[in-house]
C-alpha cells in the first residue's frame, strides 16, 4: 500500500475512534464531578428529619416468601445527632405499651445529652461524624476504581439524566477495607444532567464478596439498588434502597432475602435545635 493511503487509513481508523475515547473520558469526568458535589449534598442533608421504613423479606430457597417484618422509625435530630424513634410496627400504630417505652427512651436520651459535658458531647459528634465519613467513603475511590461508558440519556425522577455504566478497572487495587469488594462488583449510574447529582445506582455482586472479615459474606448475584430525589430544590436525599441476595454469616448461616427502605416526609429543621422532651 503506497505511504500516503496508509496515513490517510490510519487518520479515518482515529477518527473513527475519537468519539469512543471522548465518552470514556466524559463519563468518567461526569462521575468525578458527582463524587466532588456528593459531600456538600452530604452536609446540607445534616438539616433535615424524616421518616424511614424498613421492611426485611426472608425467602426460601426458590424464591417465595417465608416471613417479613417492617418497621417505621421518625428519625430527628438531638442535640446535634439523629435520633431514631420508632412510630409503626408493620405499618400500624404501636400498642400503647410500646409507644410508652419508646416516648420513655426518647426521655432518657434527650436528659442524657443535656447533661453532657462539652468534652463528651464533642466526642458523641465526632463518633457520628466519623461513621458518616466512613460510609461515604467508597464514593471518593470510585473514579479510579471503575471503567465508566455513557450508555444514553433517561428520564428519572423528574428530570433528565446521563445512564453510565461502571465495570471493575483490571488491574486496580482498593485502598481500603470499605472497598476492597469493588474488584467484584459492577454497577449502573444515572447522574443528573443540570447539577451532576447521582440520582440512582444499581450494583451487582460477580463473585463471592466478604464484610467484616469472614462474618459475613455475600454470594454471586446479589444486587442493590438506591435511589435519591431532590428535595426543596436544594438537596438530593434518600428515597428508596432495594437489596437482594443470600449471604452466609459467620460462615455458618445461610439467609435469603430482600430488605426494601423508604424515606419520606423530609421537614427542614436546624442540627442545632433542640427537641422537646415528650410527657412523663
Amino acid at each position: 500500500m503506497p505511504p500516503g493511503r496508509r496515513n490517510n487509513v490510519r487518520f479515518l481508523t482515529l477518527l473513527a475512534a475519537i468519539p469512543a475515547i471522548l465518552a470514556a473520558q466524559d463519563a468518567r469526568e461526569i462521575v468525578r464531578r458527582s463524587v466532588e458535589l456528593d459531600k456538600r449534598n452530604s452536609e446540607i442533608a445534616r438539616n433535615y428529619t424524616y421518616l424511614q421504613r424498613q421492611e426485611l423479606r426472608q425467602l426460601d430457597s426458590s424464591g417465595k416468601l417465608k416471613d417479613s417484618d417492617a418497621h417505621t422509625w421518625d428519625v430527628m435530630w438531638l442535640d446535634g445527632s439523629p435520633y431514631r424513634r420508632m412510630v409503626l410496627r408493620d405499618d400500624h400504630p404501636l400498642s400503647a405499651k410500646e409507644q410508652k417505652q419508646e416516648d420513655e427512651k426518647l426521655r432518657k436520651s434527650s436528659e442524657e445529652r443535656r447533661k453532657e459535658t462539652a468534652a463528651q458531647r464533642e466526642r458523641r459528634l465526632a463518633d457520628w461524624d466519623r461513621r458518616q465519613q466512613r460510609q461515604r467513603e467508597p464514593f471518593k475511590e470510585l473514579p479510579d476504581a471503575f471503567d465508566f461508558k455513557l450508555v444514553g440519556e433517561e428520564a428519572l425522577n423528574g428530570g433528565q439524566t446521563y445512564v453510565i455504566d461502571a465495570t471493575p478497572k483490571p488491574g486496580y487495587k482498593p485502598k481500603s477495607s470499605a472497598t476492597s469488594y469493588f474488584p467484584k462488583v459492577k454497577g449502573r449510574l444515572w447522574i443528573d444532567k443540570n447539577d451532576y447529582q447521582w440520582v440512582k445506582f444499581e450494583m451487582e455482586t460477580l463473585d463471592t464478596i466478604t464484610f467484616g472479615g469472614f462474618l459475613l459474606r455475600m454470594a454471586k448475584g446479589g444486587r442493590l439498588s438506591v435511589e435519591q430525589a431532590r428535595i426543596n430544590d436544594e438537596v438530593w436525599l434518600p428515597k428508596r434502597i432495594y437489596g437482594k441476595g443470600a449471604a452466609r454469616i459467620a460462615l455458618i448461616k445461610v439467609l435469603r432475602g430482600e430488605i426494601i427502605m423508604t424515606f419520606s416526609d423530609y421537614k427542614k429543621f436546624q442540627a442545632e435545635s433542640h427537641v422537646v422532651e415528650p410527657p412523663r
